[in-house]
């Protein structure tokens, strides 16, 4: 499968994706970032929905969502899902573990 970072997907793709994998109202009444979905998408998705996610947003730009995903967004099970399929399709290597929330800001 040929994949550009630059690859773009259409409005309705994500509005779907939205649709499907949040049953909450965005806080502040922001509008969700591209990444947030698809970070929710990756963590919630079928093997249908995982290679619709693979085609249409494409390897490299699931792995900066990976990389860019705030603690919490994608839990462990699937980050070794995603790290272990992106690995093996791209070559790149991706961190063995998802960002974790800190509680305690005075400990490194």
């Amino acid at each position: 499968m040929e994949d550009s970072p630059s690859r773009s997907y259409s409005r309705e793709f994500l509005s779907e994706l939205e649709r499907k994998f949040f049953w909450w109202e965005p806080v502040d009444s922001e509008p969700r970032s591209d990444t947030r979905i698809l970070a929710q998408a990756m963590c919630l998705a079928g093997f249908d929905e995982v290679r619709r996610l693979e085609q249409v947003v494409g390897y490299d730009r699931l792995i900066e969502i990976m990389l860019q995903a705030a603690p919490g967004w994608i839990d462990e099970r699937s980050w070794e899902f995603w790290r272990g399929r992106l690995t093996h399709a791209t070559g790149r290597e991706i961190p063995d573990a998802a960002p974790v929330r800190l509680f305690d800001a005075g400990v490194v």
